[in-house]
């Protein structure tokens, strides 16, 4: 028994720090919770829930007479709903061999697949974001391209530690081979021998083959707003910082007029910076939360959005509230796909990953925890065929906590 116990363990010791080593966008986002929440001796369900405050702001007072404002605190939440895993199996033979054979053939290509998926479900998050730089479609491939990510950024007050990058394999390349032109001899050297970024205006950047493409929704007709005074106030979605905004002149009756994720202007309500709450140069962008479809006739949409349009206030997004008719500009070509390369804080995105519960019944069951990340494995025996089968199961959430923090990025045309 002392011996399975062992082999169980090696195993899920070996399967843990190859998951951990093979993580990219997983190092780069918030694991402030992964420790408050690994505490629980017995472990998690899927569904559980995690949640967050929101950190409050305030607006500088002008003078010497006092007005106090409300702390209005917002929160939400992670559910830790996404239980992924990869199942193996050994012959006696095969757990014969020294660990390092078996790491090699069997539990480093599980946990590629497993370390991919992470990422990928981290990176779909981009649908929350709605700041998107450059031309949909077009390659970054020169700095002047990547610079406008960390710009914005700037123009956000968004702080300059912790940003990093994550770009598609061919915005990556189109990126490597603007740096071999530089006379910054160590650039130059990383991106021609190595094939590597590395820290591009402050922004610590990598390729992901995980970067994710987005297809625009319809899109079709003459969009615009449906009704002045669409602005709300802070206190009414400090959970959800989303709100309803109705549209008209769609093309009518159509299924999937824009799809979640996708990224809109209106004309005349320009961003703020969040800090000094000046109007800056250039439109609020929008994005829609949830697929939307149109209606007959004037072709009426109701479309969920975030940021929510606040006028006003510590916590002010927009310029001012849309006007009637007011003119809506999707960002790209109604059923086209983009890569969807983001430029982000840490902060800007969370993962959690949890211990899960030892099922009852089971056997030599070996529980993990490194750097943040927990696994499970659970082996069990098919005594006919000579077959010890394994699963191995982790349990985590991913969230969007503070998409001001990010921005995707595309290439200039």
């Amino acid at each position: 028994m002392s011996n399975a116990v062992k082999t169980v363990s090696m195993i899920a010791k070996e399967a843990i720090m190859i998951l951990e080593n093979e993580l990219v966008a997983a190092k780069l986002v918030h694991r402030g919770y992964d420790e408050e929440y690994g505490r629980n001796p017995n472990g998690y369900k899927i569904g559980s829930t995690i949640t967050i405050r929101k950190p409050t702001d305030f607006t500088v007072r002008d003078g010497a007479t006092a007005s106090n404002q409300d702390v209005t605190e917002g929160s939400t939440s992670i559910v830790v709903n996404k239980q992924k895993g990869i199942d193996f199996q050994f012959t006696s033979q095969e757990l014969a061999l020294e660990m390092n054979q078996l790491s090699e053939r069997v539990i480093k290509p599980a946990m590629i697949q497993l370390a991919n998926q992470i990422d990928r479900d981290i990176l779909g998050l981009y649908s929350s974001v709605p700041s998107w730089v450059g031309t949909p479609g077009q390659v970054v491939n020169s700095f002047a391209d990547f610079g406008v990510g960390p710009q914005r950024l700037d123009e956000f007050a968004v702080p300059q530690e912790s940003r990093a990058g994550l770009l598609s394999p061919a915005d990556q390349w189109g990126m490597l081979g603007s740096q071999t032109a530089l006379y910054i001899q160590e650039a130059a050297k990383g991106a021609y021998r190595d094939g590597s970024l590395g820290m591009i205006g402050g922004v610590d950047t990598y390729m992901s083959q995980n970067v994710p493409l987005h297809t625009v929704g319809v899109a079709t007709g003459t969009p615009k707003v449906n009704g002045a005074s669409q602005n709300v106030t802070y206190a009414s979605v400090k959970d959800s910082n989303t709100q309803t905004l109705n549209t008209d002149g769609w093309t009518n009756s159509t299924t999937g007029i824009l799809k979640a994720g996708d990224v809109f202007t209106i004309a005349g309500v320009y961003a703020v910076n969040p800090v000094t709450k000046q109007t800056l140069p250039f439109l609020r962008q929008f994005t829609v939360t949830a697929d939307a479809d149109s209606g007959a006739s004037t072709g009426p949409a109701a479309l969920t959005i975030t940021p929510a349009i606040i006028t006003s206030g510590a916590f002010q997004t927009c310029s001012a509230a849309p006007a009637d008719n007011a003119d809506i500009t999707v960002v790209g070509t109604g059923g086209t796909s983009y890569r969807q390369n983001m430029i982000f804080h840490k902060n800007a995105f969370a993962l959690v990953t949890v211990p899960m519960e030892a099922p009852q019944g089971a056997v030599n069951v070996s529980r993990q925890s490194y750097k943040g990340i927990n696994v499970r494995l659970v082996p069990y025996y098919d005594g006919t065929n000579d077959i010890s089968k394994w699963r191995l199961d982790v349990l985590y959430g991913v969230k969007a906590i503070d998409p001001r923090l990010a921005t995707r990025i595309s290439g200039t045309a």
